[in-house]
């Protein structure tokens, strides 16, 4: 039998399989809320490079109950690290895993 014509070009190149789908879309969640990526981007943004969690209510006009679950949520997906320094946590960005996000929804370029 002969081989039916296809309307298009297969598929075919990088593309994300299950696991890391499953994986990245619950990175995306964690980012999937205005709090969080602001918390985000005031510790990506220091300039130590690391936040005291005492320093990111105020900024955030959000109660420090708020900012520790968020802190939380962030923490378990992997975007954010954190350190127990007394009776302060401390939070500095994981790099890599935010670059899995950039990765994942960077563009090839045509050419």
């Amino acid at each position: 039998m002969a081989e039916q014509e296809r309307c298009c070009t297969p598929l075919s190149g990088d593309f994300l399989d299950e696991a890391e789908a499953t994986d990245l879309a619950a990175l995306m969640k964690a980012l999937a809320d205005p709090v969080r990526l602001r918390l985000l981007s005031l510790v990506a943004n220091s300039p130590a490079g690391e936040v005291c969690a005492c320093d990111l209510a105020t900024p955030l006009e959000r109660s420090q109950p708020t900012v520790s679950h968020h802190l939380t949520v962030l923490t378990k997906a992997g975007l954010l690290h954190r350190e127990q320094r007394g009776k302060w946590a401390w939070f500095t960005v994981d790099a890599q895993r935010l670059g899995q996000v950039a990765d994942a929804v960077r563009l090839p370029q045509p050419g």
